[in-house]
């Protein structure tokens, strides 16, 4: 049955025969089955001990899967909280950019009024710079009919 297990450079264990082995295992049978006294109940025990050995070994290998599930299990979990931390993270900022993208269109927006207040203000400038000269023009024409008023009395005085 299994002689001996050893472990291979891949990690998993595996029987391992030797040609000794196989020749004790013949030499045990054709024993056997030559001596018709024996019920065979050493070669029963022995039997019963690579059983006990291979249910050691399955125990074992049980255990290592065990062992691997539980640590695969653990590192799931870790980059599961990580992959959860990165993934709040990501929305602050994408909420950030929203914010700061609003806050530049409110932005925008205010400027486009001043520039509009702006322009508005220009245009009463203007106008008020056409009223004063309509005013200018009347002050200089008034000027100009006092002038010859007074040089039309100066001229009739002397």
């Amino acid at each position: 049955m299994f002689d001996k297990f050893k472990k291979e450079e891949s990690g998993e264990m595996v029987e391992e025969r030797t040609g000794e082995n196989i020749n004790t295992e013949e030499t045990t049978e054709s024993t056997v089955s030559e001596s018709p006294s024996g019920i065979g109940i050493g070669e029963l025990m022995g039997k019963r001990a690579k059983l006990e050995e291979a249910i050691d070994y399955v125990g074992l290998m049980i255990k290592n899967l065990k062992d691997k599930r539980t640590l695969l299990e653990k590192d799931i979990e870790e980059e599961s909280v990580d992959i959860k931390n990165l993934k709040e993270k990501l929305q602050k900022v994408s909420e950030y950019i929203e914010e700061e993208n609003r806050g530049i269109t409110d932005l925008a927006n205010k400027r486009k009024q001043v520039e509009n207040e702006a322009d508005e203000v220009g245009v009463i400038i203007n106008n008020l710079r056409d009223k004063l000269s309509g005013v200018d023009r009347i002050i200089d024409d008034e000027g100009s009919r006092i002038r010859k008023i007074k040089e039309s009395r100066d001229s009739l005085e002397s």
